[in-house]
């Protein structure tokens, strides 16, 4: 049963959207932006996904009659507005920060600028797709940096939280850096690359283990890499997959490798390693799984055990170990008679405090080093960078506020997506892997470390900042009047 993508929202935004109608001009645009405050597992930065998704949706963006007749069963909405979603025009802009882009918290990863009613309707749609997208790549990224270049496929179908989270999951996955995935329906719809080898399963439908491998074999002899945990590593696993492969060979066929899945991972690969080598097979591969995360994968590593790839599930698919990404959707500029006001939501929490106004993000480069970024900068889409900047600290709780900017070259990271300008965006996930990596080339190593990673500054212009701390004293000011 399809769904419709345009009930994907929560009720409220349909109750707001029919108040807007009875109380406001139908016609009056607002601007939101998408963002997020804390990186998850305490990194620096998160890796941009999930927009491909999100354009496609709003470019066919309608309800259909049966939609509308369920909006009706609700007894909520009055005919006008129900009327009005009917024969809706979609007419938004959207500018976003392109898939594969590392994105540092507050900076505006997407921006919806037209008719409040339907910027209002798109709120949890996108921030589902881009919360979700985004989470796992930027996972995903951190396992695969941990692997230190050695292959990851993604195998966590079945322990996704559902068949939309294994398919988009698997490729924001290979967005951060997964080779493969074991998904067919994610490997086909995405045109990635599909792996996997066998479940113990297989090894119990035989009488033993080495009639198991040689069956195996004989179907799949170009690409043989057996599991040799279902009984025994050492006593048996290894031993009947090195009399396998001594016959592949014979036969004019070179063997893959083993996975192990089970136990001590270092002390069985170390072993593994040793009988595969003594006995000519030093090319066959070892792939590790087991519940296997960046975490692991560096102790693993750091321990000296001798492994190729790596196969990750349930941590990497559900992003076990920090399974949100809480961004949000806020209101920054709205337009009354004619002129845009811009609107900033305050907290008792400083950091909750958002940046008002349309906004544009720039990474800076040093004019010497121009593959090198060294900042970001969130300024007023209407401004022009000074070749000098005095810039304030984007992050609310810094003790170091200004710093004079100079001799860089500035990118805006934004591109109109949705709207009549609209830039085409790339889809191929191996081209935004390969974008993500020369990305990531670009920023300071520190600020790339799995533990402790250095702060990569982000500021905001003189500007933006001053327009921020005029609207707070004048809330103050009301509230007190």
């Amino acid at each position: 049963m399809a769904m419709s993508e345009e009930l994907l929202t929560d009720l409220y935004e349909f109750s707001m959207a029919n108040g807007y109608y009875a109380t406001l001009p139908h016609d009056q645009e607002a601007v939101f932006d998408v963002f997020y405050r804390n990186v998850p597992d305490n990194g620096s930065f998160v890796i941009a996904a999930g927009l491909a998704q999100v354009v496609e949706a709003l470019q066919n963006f309608h309800f259909t009659d049966d939609d509308i007749s369920y909006l009706r069963s609700l007894n909520l909405f009055s005919t006008g507005f129900l009327d009005y979603l009917a024969n809706l025009k979609f007419s938004c802009t959207v500018r976003a920060i392109p898939e594969g882009t590392p994105v540092f918290p507050r900076e505006p990863m997407l921006t919806v600028k037209g008719p409040l009613l339907q910027c209002q309707l798109l709120e949890t749609f996108v921030l589902n797709i881009l919360n979700h997208q985004s989470l796992i790549a930027t996972k995903s990224r951190r396992i695969c940096a941990a692997a230190e270049g050695r292959a990851v496929m993604e195998f966590g179908a079945r322990r996704a939280q559902g068949p939309d989270a294994s398919v988009f999951g698997a490729r924001a996955a290979v967005i951060g850096g997964c080779t493969s995935t074991s998904n067919c329906l994610a490997a086909k719809k995405f045109g990635l690359q599909a792996a996997g080898t066998m479940a113990h399963s297989w090894i119990e439908s035989y009488p033993d283990e080495l009639t198991a491998f040689r069956a195996w074999a004989q179907v799949y002899p170009d690409s043989a890499s057996l599991l040799v945990d279902t009984y025994d590593v050492l006593k048996s696993g290894v031993p009947n997959a090195i009399k396998v492969f001594r016959e592949l060979r014979a036969a004019g066929h070179e063997p893959i490798g083993i996975r192990i899945d089970s136990g001590d991972l270092t002390q069985l690969a170390t072993k593994a390693r040793q009988m595969l080598d003594e006995a000519g097979f030093e090319n066959a591969k070892i792939t590790a799984s087991n519940a296997l995360d960046e975490t692991v994968i560096q102790a693993l590593l750091k321990e000296g055990a001798p492994l190729d790839n790596f196969g990750i599930g349930e941590k990497l698919i559900t992003s076990s170990t920090s399974p949100v990404l809480s961004g949000v959707y806020k209101m920054a500029a709205l337009k009354v008679d004619g002129q845009w006001q811009p609107k900033i939501k305050l907290s008792n929490s400083r950091e909750k405090v958002t940046l008002p106004g349309d906004k544009m993000v720039y990474r800076l480069y040093r004019k010497d080093t121009p593959d090198q970024a060294f900042a970001d900068v969130i300024a007023l889409a209407d401004e022009k960078l000074p070749e000098k900047l005095l810039a304030i600290n984007a992050d609310p709780l810094a003790t170091d506020d200004e710093i004079e900017l100079t001799d860089f070259v500035a990118k805006p990271l934004q591109l109109e997506v949705v709207g009549a300008n609209a830039s085409s965006i790339e889809t191929d996930v191996m081209k935004l892997q390969a974008s993500m990596k020369d990305q990531l080339a670009q920023l300071p190593k520190a600020t790339q470390r799995l533990i402790n990673p250095d702060v990569y500054q982000v500021y905001l212009t003189p500007k933006l900042f001053e327009l921020q701390q005029r609207l707070i004293k004048e809330h103050h000011q009301k509230a007190q009047a």
